[in-house]
């Protein structure tokens, strides 16, 4: 069975020049992303959280509409 996952990450580029992502699954399991590009680093770090999924399973999730201004 396939389920879809929203996760939160942040990202930021080092000092080199190397972009590092990373995300939570919950407050104990985390997951990192690193790539020479924004986008690369963002596509390890799927490719984590889905292998970090497999371990600890997947978290329960609620969704809230929230208004903000744009």
């Amino acid at each position: 069975m396939q389920r879809e996952i929203t996760v939160p990450f942040t990202i930021e580029q080092d000092e080199n020049g190397a972009w590092c992502a990373a995300a939570a699954l919950n407050p104990d399991s985390f997951a990192n992303g690193e790539g020479e590009t924004r986008e690369a680093a963002i596509e390890d770090l799927k490719e984590a959280i889905a292998a970090l999924a497999d371990v600890v399973g997947v978290p329960e999730q609620v969704t809230v509409t929230v208004e903000v201004e744009g």
